[in-house]
């Protein structure tokens, strides 16, 4: 992108969308559910996500799912039968068992691990649990954020700091997929990126059961994990749209200027952009910014009813990605000359305690432009 303008080129980045016979990652597939599922699978942490997939996972048959948890509290509710802290009112699957042990949840047939930790508690996991986390086998990062401080994503984070005979194996899980609708079976998409195209197919067999869940694949790590960091700070904005009463036509111009900010952050840090308009861009960012089932979407709410970020924080258990991520999403776009105005707005609501009415009433009254980029300047 111009460093002044932030101008792209969409027909270039649409023209990327259409199917390419030199891309290896568009081909196709095995049947979904026609690839045995892992043996035996790791699921690192114990939120209502983390429980989803475990779940999936588990229902696919004769598979052992090792979930492993943060406290002993919620290791034990997950075996005697429902994780109430997380994920209250749903039965654990027969072949989940929890351990808060990681030396104990492994052993050398792991065949798949997920990392569903929230992205600011990411590489203090990794530096802690390095030597133990199996080598081999696809480790699938399943956080969306941008790390503050840093500004790294989960996937540069896991190259950062685990040792490079791991590096081949490692992979993004993302897109529109609450948990409580895969608890309940209904029809989820998602998309699974590597810089490994055999070890995304893998992943995609592995966690597509035939029926529920369903996982594309995709090379574009960069465009998925920030398309995945950006969508939750942006479903703090939808969610303070709806707090003031505001309608159909305010949200979809969030979303669609929300797009065009996401994917001038995703292009300047090296994406195609074909992610964009797939189920981690364009899709992730419909689900949560249209649905008080996200826990970003709940928080721009209170934050429009007048609720400061303590008391908001205070008064749950979940962690809403898109609090943290405001932080680290302003720093990055800073450091690559990047126009973000609704973010900006968003983390000034956040942190510098202005209105979300005040920050609707500036970026509205912003100097016109030109919408894509593609009209030249005089």
């Amino acid at each position: 992108p111009n460093a002044k303008t932030n101008a792209i080129d969409y027909r270039s980045i649409i023209s990327t969308i259409l199917p390419s016979k030199n891309n290896n990652m568009t081909t196709e597939i095995a049947a979904p559910g026609s690839h045995a599922p892992p043996s035996r699978a790791l699921v690192v942490g114990d939120g209502a996500f983390a429980m989803a997939m475990a779940t999936s996972l588990a229902r696919r048959g004769d598979i052992s799912v090792r979930v492993l948890c943060h406290t002993t509290q919620v290791r034990d509710e997950i075996n005697s039968g429902e994780n109430k802290t997380y994920l209250p009112g749903y039965q654990v699957h027969s072949n989940i068992k929890a351990y808060t042990d990681i030396t104990e949840a492994c052993d050398p047939d792991i065949q798949l691990v997920l990392l569903v930790i929230p992205t600011q508690f990411l590489r203090k996991f990794l530096v802690a649990n390095l030597a133990s986390l199996p080598v081999g086998c696809p480790i699938v990062v399943c956080a969306k954020g941008i790390e503050i401080g840093t500004a790294e994503t989960p996937y540069e984070m896991m190259i950062a700091e685990l040792p490079g005979k791991y590096h081949k194996h490692f992979a993004v899980l993302a897109g529109p997929s609450f948990a409580k609708e895969i608890m309940d079976g209904e029809p989820t998409n998602v998309v699974v990126a590597s810089q490994n195209s055999t070890v995304a197919k893998e992943v995609a067999q592995y966690v597509s059961d035939g029926s529920a869940l369903r996982a594309y694949v995709s090379d574009d790590v960069h465009g998925i994990e920030i398309a995945g960091a950006v969508k939750n700070v942006l479903a703090i904005a939808s969610g303070a749209l709806d707090g003031l009463n505001f309608g159909n036509n305010a949200r979809a111009a969030l979303v669609c200027r929300g797009l065009a900010e996401l994917t001038r952050l995703a292009v300047a840090t090296g994406s195609n952009g074909r992610a964009m308009a797939g189920l981690a861009g364009v899709g992730d960012l419909m689900l949560t910014c249209s649905s008080s089932l996200s826990r970003n979407f709940t928080v721009g709410k209170k934050l429009a009813s007048g609720m400061s970020l303590e008391e908001i924080s205070g008064g749950t258990n979940a962690v809403a990605e898109g609090v943290a991520t405001a932080k680290s999403v302003r720093m990055l776009a800073g450091k690559l000359d990047v126009e973000m105005p609704i973010c900006e707005a968003v983390y000034q609501c956040l942190y510098e305690g202005k209105a979300p009415k005040v920050a609707l009433a500036e970026l509205q009254a912003r100097p016109l432009g030109a919408e894509g980029g593609l009209i030249a300047e005089d």
